[in-house]
């Protein structure tokens, strides 16, 4: 009798497992997106985050994002480390480099330099540049600018250079002649701090956050300008690939915004920066300011 009662637990304990393993697996297989019937659908895609600094902050900052879209998309996506802005181009031209997210500057080389195809739009809602001073250097204008030093954080960037530059057109300033432009390659605002500087040209979020890490306050270094909302982040995808797979990837992509905002927004860096951020179908005419500013910069050629 207790060998029968034994046998009977063994047995309800294995059928158990069964039944256990077996809803994990559906539930896995529920949430995996199939691959859809489409000629030429990609196994794997080679992703590139053009303002990434390497395989460490791909890993660390996009990896639940990766994973996301590889579950919507039904094929391997590959991280592809790119070394600077503008080298997504020669990679995708080559075809080593199937899929970049890219920003608004590198959407327009990537198109101009490689073809590449406008995929979706990551739009930023609240991603504008502000410039500000102290509050003691008696600048309380853009105008005021003139002959003063103004601190990027690197040239090209959308939200800290372009930025800016636009705010000095719409003041009347010349960016060539009015004004000299240092880079930091830095968050910080010591430099404004130090008095080395006159103004400080940053996206509005990364304006507060340095405000807040190094403690201090927004009267002592005002917002004199903020600039409308910068045109959004791209993502494209390598002109060898057919026009059904572009639309079927940009339909799965656009259904499924909140699942991929939710992988973004998992990561706290992230977070302030794409807050209330969404994915949209691109615009061009949208990026037209940004090839007005770099003909007033007399870069243009980066984009032709």
């Amino acid at each position: 009798m207790t060998r029968l009662k034994a046998m009977k637990r063994r047995s309800f304990f294995w059928y158990s497992c069964l039944f256990l393993a077996s809803c994990s697996a559906t539930s896995r297989n529920s949430t995996k997106t199939e691959k859809p019937a489409i000629a030429n659908w990609p196994d794997t895609l080679r992703f590139a985050i053009t303002d990434a600094d390497g395989e460490e902050e791909l890993n660390r900052d996009y990896q639940a994002f990766r994973s996301t879209l590889e579950e919507i998309l039904a094929c391997t996506i590959e991280f592809f480390p790119v070394k600077s802005h503008v080298a997504a181009a020669p990679a995708m031209l080559t075809g080593d480099l199937d899929l970049a997210w890219a920003g608004p500057l590198e959407y327009l080389v990537l198109q101009a330099r490689a073809k590449a195809i406008p995929l979706v739009s990551l739009q930023r809602p609240h991603f504008r540049t502000v410039i500000s001073v102290r509050g003691d250097r008696g600048i309380k204008t853009v105008a005021d600018l003139k002959g003063k030093t103004i601190e990027i954080n690197e040239v090209g960037s959308t939200g800290s250079h372009l930025g800016t530059v636009k705010l000095l057109l719409e003041a009347g300033l010349n960016p060539n002649t009015d004004v000299k432009f240092i880079t930091s390659g830095s968050n910080t605002m010591s430099s404004l701090v130090s008095g080395e500087i006159d103004a400080l040209g940053r996206p509005e979020h990364r304006y507060h956050a340095i405000l807040e890490e190094e403690g201090l306050a927004t009267a002592d270094y005002p917002i004199i300008a903020i600039g409308e909302p910068i045109p959004g982040d791209v993502f494209v995808l390598n002109s060898q690939f057919d026009l059904p797979v572009v639309e079927e990837m940009r339909s799965r992509i656009l259904a499924n915004n909140e699942k991929l905002m939710a992988a973004i927004w998992s990561v706290e860096e992230l977070k302030i920066r794409f807050q209330d951020a969404f994915f949209e179908p691109v615009d061009a005419s949208k990026y037209e300011e940004i090839r007005e500013i770099l003909r007033a910069i007399g870069q243009e050629n980066l984009v032709q």
